[in-house]
Protein backbone atom coordinates (compact mmCIF):
# COMPACT_ATOMS: atom_id res chain seq x y z
CA UNK A 1 0.00 0.00 0.00
CA UNK A 2 0.90 3.68 -0.96
CA UNK A 3 0.93 6.32 1.59
CA UNK A 4 0.31 9.82 1.27
CA UNK A 5 3.09 11.80 3.07
CA UNK A 6 2.04 13.52 6.18
CA UNK A 7 1.95 17.50 4.76
CA UNK A 8 0.09 16.58 1.29
CA UNK A 9 -3.72 15.89 0.24
CA UNK A 10 -4.66 13.51 -2.34
CA UNK A 11 -7.18 16.62 -3.64
CA UNK A 12 -7.66 19.72 -2.84
CA UNK A 13 -10.99 19.44 -1.30
CA UNK A 14 -12.99 17.88 1.99
CA UNK A 15 -12.16 14.15 1.80
CA UNK A 16 -14.30 12.38 1.14
CA UNK A 17 -15.43 14.25 -1.12
CA UNK A 18 -19.11 12.43 -1.83
CA UNK A 19 -19.99 12.50 2.00
CA UNK A 20 -18.64 16.57 1.86
CA UNK A 21 -21.10 16.63 -0.93
CA UNK A 22 -24.00 14.83 0.65
CA UNK A 23 -23.80 17.02 3.98
CA UNK A 24 -23.83 20.12 1.52
CA UNK A 25 -26.90 19.01 -0.26
CA UNK A 26 -28.29 18.17 3.70
CA UNK A 27 -27.59 21.31 4.74
CA UNK A 28 -28.83 23.91 1.98
CA UNK A 29 -31.80 21.73 1.35
CA UNK A 30 -33.83 25.13 1.63
CA UNK A 31 -31.67 27.48 0.05
CA UNK A 32 -30.65 27.37 -3.80
CA UNK A 33 -28.78 30.40 -3.59
CA UNK A 34 -26.58 28.68 -0.25
CA UNK A 35 -25.66 25.90 -2.06
CA UNK A 36 -24.59 27.35 -5.26
CA UNK A 37 -22.55 29.34 -2.87
CA UNK A 38 -20.76 26.57 -1.46
CA UNK A 39 -20.16 25.08 -4.46
CA UNK A 40 -18.47 27.87 -5.38
CA UNK A 41 -16.45 28.73 -3.08
CA UNK A 42 -15.84 24.76 -3.18
CA UNK A 43 -14.22 25.01 -7.01
CA UNK A 44 -12.34 28.36 -6.28
CA UNK A 45 -10.79 26.36 -3.25
CA UNK A 46 -9.96 23.83 -5.37
CA UNK A 47 -8.63 25.59 -8.16
CA UNK A 48 -6.69 28.19 -5.98
CA UNK A 49 -3.10 28.46 -6.30
CA UNK A 50 -0.52 26.83 -3.46
CA UNK A 51 2.88 28.20 -2.63
CA UNK A 52 5.86 26.13 -2.67
CA UNK A 53 6.23 23.31 0.32
CA UNK A 54 8.44 24.95 2.74
CA UNK A 55 11.45 22.30 3.43
CA UNK A 56 11.19 20.57 6.18
CA UNK A 57 13.79 21.75 9.27
CA UNK A 58 16.52 19.36 10.43
CA UNK A 59 15.64 16.44 12.36
CA UNK A 60 18.05 15.95 15.63
CA UNK A 61 16.41 12.35 17.13
CA UNK A 62 14.14 9.49 15.27
CA UNK A 63 12.17 6.74 17.64
CA UNK A 64 10.57 4.56 14.98
CA UNK A 65 9.12 6.63 12.31
CA UNK A 66 8.80 9.92 14.41
CA UNK A 67 11.38 12.30 14.43
CA UNK A 68 12.10 15.42 16.66
CA UNK A 69 12.37 18.88 14.09
CA UNK A 70 14.75 21.57 15.51
CA UNK A 71 13.30 25.07 14.72
CA UNK A 72 16.02 26.71 15.75
CA UNK A 73 17.09 29.34 18.32
CA UNK A 74 19.34 29.62 21.43
CA UNK A 75 17.19 29.35 24.38
CA UNK A 76 15.90 26.05 26.49
CA UNK A 77 14.25 23.56 24.55
CA UNK A 78 10.65 23.38 23.83
CA UNK A 79 8.78 19.95 22.74
CA UNK A 80 5.58 21.00 20.71
CA UNK A 81 3.85 17.55 20.33
CA UNK A 82 0.89 17.98 17.94
CA UNK A 83 -1.87 15.90 17.62
CA UNK A 84 -1.98 12.37 15.40
CA UNK A 85 -4.98 13.69 13.78
CA UNK A 86 -3.75 16.13 10.69
CA UNK A 87 -0.28 17.34 9.56
CA UNK A 88 1.84 19.15 12.29
CA UNK A 89 2.42 22.26 10.66
CA UNK A 90 -0.66 23.43 12.03
CA UNK A 91 2.16 24.92 14.56
CA UNK A 92 4.44 26.06 11.49
CA UNK A 93 1.75 27.77 8.62
CA UNK A 94 2.42 30.07 6.48
CA UNK A 95 2.08 33.74 6.05
CA UNK A 96 3.52 34.77 9.40
CA UNK A 97 1.04 32.27 11.19
CA UNK A 98 4.30 30.38 12.53
CA UNK A 99 4.06 29.59 16.32
CA UNK A 100 7.18 27.57 16.30
CA UNK A 101 9.49 30.13 14.26
CA UNK A 102 8.06 32.99 16.22
CA UNK A 103 9.39 31.39 19.11
CA UNK A 104 12.56 30.77 18.05
CA UNK A 105 13.10 34.73 17.96
CA UNK A 106 11.81 34.94 21.34
CA UNK A 107 14.90 33.53 23.34
CA UNK A 108 13.73 29.96 23.25
CA UNK A 109 14.84 26.49 20.92
CA UNK A 110 11.21 25.07 19.79
CA UNK A 111 11.35 21.54 18.82
CA UNK A 112 8.13 19.60 16.66
CA UNK A 113 7.48 15.95 17.00
CA UNK A 114 6.63 14.80 13.86
CA UNK A 115 4.56 11.83 14.26
CA UNK A 116 5.43 10.18 10.75
CA UNK A 117 3.30 8.35 8.09
CA UNK A 118 2.34 4.65 9.52
CA UNK A 119 1.68 1.72 8.08
CA UNK A 120 -0.32 -1.32 8.36
CA UNK A 121 2.77 -3.09 9.83
CA UNK A 122 2.56 -0.79 12.66
CA UNK A 123 -1.22 -1.91 13.22
CA UNK A 124 -0.59 -2.66 16.87
CA UNK A 125 0.96 0.95 17.99
CA UNK A 126 -1.70 2.58 20.40
CA UNK A 127 -1.48 5.88 22.00
CA UNK A 128 0.06 4.48 24.49
CA UNK A 129 3.08 3.10 22.57
CA UNK A 130 2.94 6.28 20.98
CA UNK A 131 4.25 7.74 23.96
CA UNK A 132 6.36 5.03 25.78
CA UNK A 133 8.25 4.17 22.54
CA UNK A 134 8.40 7.61 20.46
CA UNK A 135 7.81 10.83 22.62
CA UNK A 136 9.20 10.07 25.75
CA UNK A 137 12.91 8.39 23.78
CA UNK A 138 12.23 11.43 21.63
CA UNK A 139 12.39 13.84 25.36
CA UNK A 140 15.14 11.71 26.88
CA UNK A 141 17.26 12.15 23.59
CA UNK A 142 17.45 15.90 24.26
CA UNK A 143 19.80 15.41 27.46
CA UNK A 144 18.37 17.64 29.54
CA UNK A 145 14.55 18.33 30.66
CA UNK A 146 12.80 20.06 28.20
CA UNK A 147 9.62 21.98 28.52
CA UNK A 148 6.70 20.39 26.97
CA UNK A 149 3.42 21.89 25.33
CA UNK A 150 0.89 19.82 23.28
CA UNK A 151 -1.98 21.47 21.15
CA UNK A 152 -5.02 18.97 20.71
CA UNK A 153 -4.84 15.70 20.86
CA UNK A 154 -0.59 16.48 21.31
CA UNK A 155 -1.46 17.38 24.69
CA UNK A 156 -3.22 14.31 26.15
CA UNK A 157 -0.52 12.82 24.91
CA UNK A 158 1.93 15.54 26.58
CA UNK A 159 0.43 15.31 29.96
CA UNK A 160 0.54 11.49 29.68
CA UNK A 161 4.83 11.97 28.91
CA UNK A 162 4.79 14.87 31.93
CA UNK A 163 3.23 12.45 34.51
CA UNK A 164 6.29 9.68 33.64
CA UNK A 165 9.17 11.44 33.15
CA UNK A 166 10.51 14.57 34.26
CA UNK A 167 10.31 17.94 32.25
CA UNK A 168 10.51 21.41 33.31
CA UNK A 169 6.83 22.20 32.66
CA UNK A 170 3.94 21.59 31.24
CA UNK A 171 1.43 23.87 28.88
CA UNK A 172 -1.60 22.19 27.15
CA UNK A 173 -3.63 23.88 24.55
CA UNK A 174 -6.94 22.84 23.78
CA UNK A 175 -6.34 19.25 24.74
CA UNK A 176 -8.59 17.34 25.87
CA UNK A 177 -8.53 15.04 29.20
CA UNK A 178 -11.61 14.54 30.61
CA UNK A 179 -13.49 13.01 27.93
CA UNK A 180 -16.83 12.93 29.23
CA UNK A 181 -16.73 16.41 29.31
CA UNK A 182 -17.50 16.15 25.38
CA UNK A 183 -20.77 15.49 26.52
CA UNK A 184 -23.34 12.13 25.69
CA UNK A 185 -24.56 13.38 22.50
CA UNK A 186 -21.24 14.12 20.96
CA UNK A 187 -20.18 11.16 22.07
CA UNK A 188 -23.30 8.94 20.81
CA UNK A 189 -22.24 10.57 17.51
CA UNK A 190 -18.52 9.29 18.02
CA UNK A 191 -19.58 6.06 18.54
CA UNK A 192 -21.79 5.03 16.05
CA UNK A 193 -19.06 6.51 13.39
CA UNK A 194 -16.34 4.17 14.97
CA UNK A 195 -19.32 1.11 15.19
CA UNK A 196 -19.34 1.83 11.44
CA UNK A 197 -15.55 1.91 10.38
CA UNK A 198 -14.11 -0.50 13.14
CA UNK A 199 -14.57 -3.76 10.87
CA UNK A 200 -13.31 -2.06 7.68
CA UNK A 201 -10.59 -0.17 9.89
CA UNK A 202 -9.36 -3.80 11.54
CA UNK A 203 -8.93 -4.93 8.24
CA UNK A 204 -6.78 -2.39 6.41
CA UNK A 205 -4.15 -2.36 10.48
CA UNK A 206 -5.28 1.76 9.66
CA UNK A 207 -7.74 4.29 10.61
CA UNK A 208 -7.98 6.40 7.11
CA UNK A 209 -8.07 10.77 7.33
CA UNK A 210 -11.77 10.38 5.68
CA UNK A 211 -13.05 8.33 9.25
CA UNK A 212 -11.93 11.17 11.11
CA UNK A 213 -12.60 14.45 9.05
CA UNK A 214 -16.40 13.14 9.13
CA UNK A 215 -16.19 12.72 12.63
CA UNK A 216 -15.05 16.08 12.79
CA UNK A 217 -17.55 17.63 10.38
CA UNK A 218 -20.51 16.11 12.98
CA UNK A 219 -19.34 18.27 15.33
CA UNK A 220 -20.69 21.29 13.37
CA UNK A 221 -22.20 20.32 10.17
CA UNK A 222 -23.40 24.13 9.59
CA UNK A 223 -19.94 25.51 9.93
CA UNK A 224 -18.37 22.89 7.34
CA UNK A 225 -20.70 24.49 4.64
CA UNK A 226 -20.94 27.95 5.48
CA UNK A 227 -17.28 28.55 5.40
CA UNK A 228 -17.16 27.44 1.95
CA UNK A 229 -20.00 29.96 0.96
CA UNK A 230 -17.75 32.52 2.74
CA UNK A 231 -14.55 31.96 0.58
CA UNK A 232 -16.14 32.16 -2.54
CA UNK A 233 -17.11 35.74 -1.60
CA UNK A 234 -13.74 36.72 -0.80
CA UNK A 235 -10.97 38.26 -2.95
CA UNK A 236 -9.00 35.41 -4.26
CA UNK A 237 -6.10 37.22 -4.25
CA UNK A 238 -6.46 38.21 -0.44
CA UNK A 239 -4.38 37.73 2.66
CA UNK A 240 -7.68 35.91 3.95
CA UNK A 241 -8.31 34.18 1.06
CA UNK A 242 -4.54 32.27 0.84
CA UNK A 243 -4.70 32.00 4.76
CA UNK A 244 -8.42 30.16 4.23
CA UNK A 245 -6.57 27.77 1.44
CA UNK A 246 -3.27 26.94 3.58
CA UNK A 247 -5.37 26.22 6.37
CA UNK A 248 -8.55 23.66 4.95
CA UNK A 249 -5.29 22.15 2.93
CA UNK A 250 -4.18 21.46 6.68
CA UNK A 251 -7.66 20.35 7.80
CA UNK A 252 -7.76 18.07 4.64
CA UNK A 253 -4.25 16.27 5.01
CA UNK A 254 -3.03 14.34 7.48
CA UNK A 255 -1.33 10.34 7.47
CA UNK A 256 -3.80 7.40 8.68
CA UNK A 257 -4.16 6.41 12.57
CA UNK A 258 -2.65 3.12 13.37
CA UNK A 259 -6.08 0.77 14.02
CA UNK A 260 -4.86 0.30 17.38
CA UNK A 261 -4.55 4.41 18.16
CA UNK A 262 -7.75 4.35 16.20
CA UNK A 263 -9.07 1.69 18.71
CA UNK A 264 -7.59 2.97 22.01
CA UNK A 265 -9.04 6.64 21.04
CA UNK A 266 -12.68 5.75 20.28
CA UNK A 267 -13.29 2.86 23.32
CA UNK A 268 -10.80 4.09 25.57
CA UNK A 269 -11.01 7.74 25.82
CA UNK A 270 -13.94 8.80 24.27
CA UNK A 271 -16.31 6.09 25.60
CA UNK A 272 -14.41 4.77 28.37
CA UNK A 273 -12.74 8.05 30.14
CA UNK A 274 -9.75 6.26 30.61
CA UNK A 275 -7.31 9.57 31.48
CA UNK A 276 -10.73 11.51 33.18
CA UNK A 277 -10.93 8.36 35.79
CA UNK A 278 -7.40 8.79 35.87
CA UNK A 279 -7.01 5.17 35.14
CA UNK A 280 -5.19 5.75 31.78
CA UNK A 281 -1.28 3.77 32.06
CA UNK A 282 1.78 5.42 30.70
CA UNK A 283 5.21 4.12 31.54
CA UNK A 284 4.01 2.09 34.68
CA UNK A 285 2.07 4.98 36.38
CA UNK A 286 -1.73 6.40 35.81
CA UNK A 287 -1.11 9.61 34.65
CA UNK A 288 -3.37 12.16 36.91
CA UNK A 289 -3.73 15.89 36.53
CA UNK A 290 -3.61 16.68 40.23
CA UNK A 291 -0.57 14.41 40.78
CA UNK A 292 1.80 16.35 38.43
CA UNK A 293 5.36 16.84 39.80
CA UNK A 294 6.17 20.13 37.71
CA UNK A 295 4.19 23.53 36.76
CA UNK A 296 1.71 23.15 34.41
CA UNK A 297 -0.84 25.31 32.35
CA UNK A 298 -3.70 24.87 30.32
CA UNK A 299 -4.99 27.25 27.35
CA UNK A 300 -8.73 27.03 27.19
CA UNK A 301 -10.84 28.03 24.27
CA UNK A 302 -15.02 29.01 25.56
CA UNK A 303 -15.51 28.55 21.90
CA UNK A 304 -13.77 25.93 21.01
CA UNK A 305 -16.31 23.33 18.70
CA UNK A 306 -13.76 20.56 18.73
CA UNK A 307 -12.47 20.09 21.95
CA UNK A 308 -15.15 21.64 24.38
CA UNK A 309 -13.75 23.40 27.70
CA UNK A 310 -15.50 20.83 29.83
CA UNK A 311 -12.70 18.37 29.12
CA UNK A 312 -9.83 20.15 29.88
CA UNK A 313 -7.63 18.43 32.55
CA UNK A 314 -8.85 20.70 34.97
CA UNK A 315 -4.92 22.65 35.98
CA UNK A 316 -5.42 25.40 38.92
CA UNK A 317 -3.52 27.79 36.21
CA UNK A 318 -5.85 28.03 33.54
CA UNK A 319 -6.42 30.67 31.01
CA UNK A 320 -9.54 31.17 28.89
CA UNK A 321 -9.62 32.57 25.46
CA UNK A 322 -13.12 32.93 23.44
CA UNK A 323 -11.32 31.98 19.83
CA UNK A 324 -12.05 28.97 17.86
CA UNK A 325 -9.62 25.64 17.90
CA UNK A 326 -7.54 26.66 15.23
CA UNK A 327 -8.58 30.46 15.53
CA UNK A 328 -6.53 30.13 19.02
CA UNK A 329 -3.13 29.23 16.84
CA UNK A 330 -3.17 30.56 13.72
CA UNK A 331 -6.29 33.40 13.70
CA UNK A 332 -5.26 36.67 13.35
CA UNK A 333 -5.83 37.13 17.46
CA UNK A 334 -3.58 34.42 18.19
CA UNK A 335 -0.12 36.23 18.53
CA UNK A 336 -1.71 38.66 21.31
CA UNK A 337 -4.31 35.72 22.73
CA UNK A 338 -2.01 32.66 23.07
CA UNK A 339 1.37 32.91 21.81
CA UNK A 340 2.59 35.87 23.47
CA UNK A 341 1.04 34.39 27.00
CA UNK A 342 2.75 31.48 26.43
CA UNK A 343 6.53 32.50 25.98
CA UNK A 344 6.04 34.48 28.87
CA UNK A 345 4.80 31.48 30.46
CA UNK A 346 7.46 29.40 29.50
CA UNK A 347 9.99 32.07 30.21
CA UNK A 348 8.70 31.67 33.66
CA UNK A 349 10.46 28.55 33.85
CA UNK A 350 13.86 29.73 33.71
Amino acid sequence: MVLTPFDTAPQHGPRPLPLFLGLLRSETAASPERRAAALAGLAAYQAARRPRPRRPMPVIARAGRTALRDYGGSGPPVVFVPSLINPPLILDMPYRRSLLRWLSRQGMRPLLVDWGTPSPEDRAQDMTRHVEEMLIPLLRSIGEPAALAGYCLGGTMAMAAAAAIPVRGLALIAAPWRFSGFGAEAIARIESLWEGAHETCDQLGLVPMEVLQAGFWQLDPARTIAKYERFGRLDQASAAAKSFVAMEDWANAGAPLTFAAGRQIFDDLFTADLPGRARWQVAGAFANPAALPCPAVEVVSLTDRIVPHGSAAGFADRRELRLGHVGMMVGSSAKDALWRPLADWLAGLR
